[in-house]
């Protein structure tokens, strides 16, 4: 049953930030999968993974960004083009579903957790079935090696890897915007590497913080002639 997720969760939210968030958190977690009917909530230390021999000291461990962060981006992102949707490192699909919503039709998902990508996978079905519309496309790859489609407008980014992932990560944007001359937008939640993308000539466009825990930035890169 979803309640010993949603227990397990609030205490490990708990625990580990403070039970003030959890109670706030837990909150948004039942309202918000009931309202995109899918199922997101939980967290992962990747011990599985590690188990089977992959490589895991650059990424962070899966927890779901909020509901209420989630989709405050969106509303920010109300300008946008929307044109094509990518979220760098997946997860279980929590932000494709609610781009979805959003408005947009082409979402593309990449993760190096082939479990994540099949659960993502799954809860882009359910989202399909409300808009039959959305093309999406989930991958199972390492960041590092993933070329940036040419289509792409918009990234999102939940904190999933270190700097060093993160370095590789921004140098393939500015590949995929040199080669494909175009506006990007970054939605970037937890920036912790945020000045990697501003060194680059990307713009903060929009930024938010409260709770302490709950941060994202919105970044624009301008098309380079």
């Amino acid at each position: 049953m979803k309640i010993f997720t949603y227990l397990h969760y609030f205490f490990y939210v708990g625990f580990n930030w403070n039970f003030r968030i959890a109670i706030t958190i837990i909150n948004q977690e039942i309202k918000g999968e009931k309202k995109y009917t899918i199922d997101t909530t939980g967290a992962d230390e990747l011990k599985k993974l590690y188990k089977q021999g992959i490589d895991i000291s650059h990424a962070t461990m899966y927890m779901p960004i909020s509901y209420l962060l989630l989709e405050e981006i969106f509303r920010q992102l109300s300008f946008a083009t929307k044109k094509h949707f990518l979220d760098i490192g997946c997860g279980k699909g929590r932000a494709m579903c609610v781009a979805a919503y959003n408005g947009y039709k082409n979402i593309t998902g990449i993760d190096f957790s082939k479990q994540f990508c099949e659960d993502a996978t799954n809860n882009l079905k359910h989202t399909q079935r409300k808009f039959p519309a959305i093309n999406y496309h989930v991958t199972t790859v390492d960041a590092m090696n993933y070329e940036i489609p040419a289509t792409v407008d918009c990234i999102f980014l939940f904190n999933p890897f270190d700097v060093v992932i993160m370095s590789a990560v921004v140098y393939n944007i500015l590949e995929s915007a040199r080669m494909y001359p175009r506006e990007i937008i970054v939605a970037y939640a937890n920036p912790l590497y945020e000045e990697l993308f501003l060194e680059e000539g990307f713009t903060e466009i929009f930024h938010t913080k409260e709770m302490k825990y709950l941060e994202a930035a919105i970044l624009k890169l301008p098309a380079l002639l």
